[in-house]
């Protein structure tokens, strides 16, 4: 969990399966480790303690800036500890068997070398770099999102139809066209044949009119709008795409508060979304307005942690290659370390032998020797969907709570280094690292030796953790599906990078816990089910049992206080029917419970036929148990 406050019914699912699975494991005699932990989730608990800032006051100051950068990251650490304790308090009332002496933390100093070392280790080999690139910009979190931190809201904005030149282009968002000069149609299509490659001039939002060109690219939809669109570059990744591919410039209409640059003339300064219909009638005032439809439908890209709408933006970040190829197919070099596993035969060969990550997390997942198994199947073929799809990972954030890039600039001068580099005027990079990218290290970063500092360097390490010999890659990995591509993806591509190796064998994914309704827990609806409270009612075992018996993978899982009721009634039944079955045993039948069912023989006794009938049922259950637990069932 995160350590930004208590555990919910999502978290209680999760122990309550993880639990079963293990106690399994351990009842069958198998060398098991169960490992607990807590990630700092950097934007989460920012934003958790920004909020508790404004609402304390802490200091006299309402915000981060005001308290300054080292004096805020002491609150964030000191508020991460204070929920840490209570996570693990919790963790420990659900009843959860954990190796409590393998515990972790995300942000503690053995994970923060790690991360330190695998940044330098990716820049060496290539696959990550520092480039102008846009990105998804949170306004109001002030930082950078990667592409599955986008969550998205369905709205029907106008979609505007304008006379541009000789043309009419469509878009929703008139405030971002104020230097559009290119417009784009398709190669093939007929009725812009005569206008691809001329020049023209085009009166438009300002007073001087701009001078505007035709260029033809396949990706243009034909059937969307009329066809004819121009670039924003600055503000769409698609258009950007084209802009780079077509050499064309990139122009900045919108900033990081969400507000008109100069390049937007007059209207400077002026909140983007609220100067939009002073824009169109403008624009209508000048004829140009060609229609309006009131019935467009798209997805509004927005902030997952607040719900603040997303800005495409231009921005100096860090980026992980995913495309790059760099590592041999035959030679598994280019990671610290190789555990065995079957040599690659089924990655794309675009490039000779060379392996990209996104080939290797692609070729990760299947049902052959070496891959992972993802259950329910289902959602393997969405993991192929989105990691064939996968763009280049931007992991800089512009937080300060966080692993810390190791890069530091002087001048023209740039060093990327695991220690800060000797002499005078070097600045470390202000910014810090997505917290998918330290969390995607987790099945390993749990299993290093804790003593890092005895090792000089991360191979020395990685030899010297016996518990990575012992249990990598991990036989199984239980979550929710609904972090399939935030965390499960990063872990497949961190360790493939790290230990040329899968990070797991299984992948069993549950469901979202909802309430008696089929609704999703949420505060303002008031229907958030405390696992904790319950359990001090009814009893953990209950809770456990309601949340995860008549459930199967993948599938949702409804919650309420009855059926938590119901089955304190049938826990106590059980406690009940054991308690009377140890008093009444007597020494020789005891040796039957918990025997090996391949030996039922009793010292003194005959069986008769009931008690062989007993017998063949106990067999035939424990095999049907067994078997349906093998299963994942």
């Amino acid at each position: 969990p995160n350590v930004t406050g208590t555990l919910h019914a999502g978290h209680a699912v999760r122990l309550a399966i993880e639990d079963m699975m293990v106690r399994y494991q351990r009842m069958k005699g198998d060398r098991t480790v169960w490992i607990p932990g807590v990630d700092h989730a950097a934007i989460a608990t920012q934003y958790v303690v920004e909020k508790k800032l404004k609402k304390e006051n802490i200091q006299g100051r309402r915000t981060r800036h005001e308290l300054g950068r080292d004096a805020f990251v002491r609150e964030v650490e000191q508020f991460a500890e204070q929920s840490k304790a209570r996570i693990l308090e919790q963790t420990r009332a659900m009843g959860a068997s954990l190796d409590w002496q393998r515990f972790a933390y995300t942000f503690d100093q053995p994970r923060q070398r790690l991360v330190r070392e695998l940044f330098v280790a990716m820049y060496q080999a290539g696959i990550l770099y520092r480039g102008d690139r846009i990105v998804h910009w949170c306004p109001r979190c002030k930082s950078t999102l990667s592409d599955d931190e986008v969550a998205y809201k369905e709205e029907t904005p106008p979609f505007y139809y304008f006379r541009y030149g000789p043309l009419v282009i469509g878009t929703a968002r008139p405030e971002t066209k104020f230097q559009d000069k290119t417009i784009v149609v398709h190669p093939e299509d007929d009725r812009y044949q005569k206008l691809i490659g001329t020049t023209f001039e085009v009166p438009w939002i300002e007073d001087a009119p701009l001078t505007a060109h035709v260029i033809a690219d396949v990706s243009i939809d034909r059937e969307f709008g009329t066809g004819a669109m121009t670039i924003t570059p600055a503000h769409s990744f698609e258009d950007f795409e084209l802009a780079q591919k077509h050499g064309l410039p990139v122009v900045q209409i919108i900033d990081e508060d969400g507000k008109l640059t100069a390049a937007a003339g007059v209207f400077v300064g002026r909140k983007a979304h609220e100067a939009r219909a002073e824009i169109v009638e403008k624009l209508r005032a000048k004829g140009l307005v060609d229609h309006i439809d009131e019935q467009y439908t798209h997805n509004l890209s927005v902030c997952y942690r607040c719900a603040t709408p997303v800005e495409p933006l231009p921005k100096l970040q860090w980026f992980v290659d995913v495309n790059k190829k760099f590592r041999p197919r035959s030679e598994r070099r280019g990671g610290f370390h190789t555990l065995p596993r079957a040599d690659i035969k089924s990655a794309p060969t675009a490039d000779g032998d060379l392996l990209s990550l996104k080939d290797l997390a692609l070729a990760a997942v299947g049902d052959g020797v070496g891959q992972m198994q993802i259950i329910p199947e289902r959602f393997q073929k969405e993991y192929f969907h989105w990691m064939e799809n996968l763009r280049d990972w931007c992991i800089s954030r512009q937080l300060w709570f966080g692993h810390r890039i190791p890069a530091w600039y002087r001048n023209e001068e740039a060093y990327i280094g695991v220690v800060a580099p000797e002499g005078e005027g070097w600045e470390q990079d202000p910014d810090t690292l997505d917290t998918w990218f330290s969390a995607g290290t987790w099945t390993f970063a749990s299993l290093l030796d804790p003593h890092h500092e005895q090792y000089e360097n991360f191979r020395d390490w990685i030899a010297g953790s016996p518990d990575l010999a012992a249990f990598h890659p991990t036989s199984v990995l239980e979550t929710g599906y609904d972090i399939l591509f935030f965390w499960i993806a990063r872990m497949i591509l961190m360790t493939e990078f790290a230990l040329e190796t899968i990070p797991f064998e299984k992948v069993y994914l549950h469901g979202l816990v909802r309430d008696g309704q089929g609704r999703k827990m949420s505060k303002s609806i008031g229907n958030v089910m405390d696992p904790l409270t319950m359990s001090e009612k009814y009893g953990a075992d209950a809770v456990r049992l309601a949340l995860f018996i008549g459930t199967s993978p993948g599938q949702d899982t409804r919650l309420d206080e009855q059926k938590i009721a119901g089955y304190a009634k049938f826990v106590t039944k059980l406690w009940n029917i054991a308690r009377y079955v140890l008093t009444k045993s007597t020494a020789d039948s005891r040796q039957l419970i918990g025997s090996d069912p391949n030996d039922l023989r009793l010292t003194t006794k005959d069986f008769g036929i009931a008690d062989s009938w007993i017998l063949a049922k106990r067999d035939a259950l424990i095999r049907d148990v067994t078997e349906a637990y093998e299963a994942h069932e």
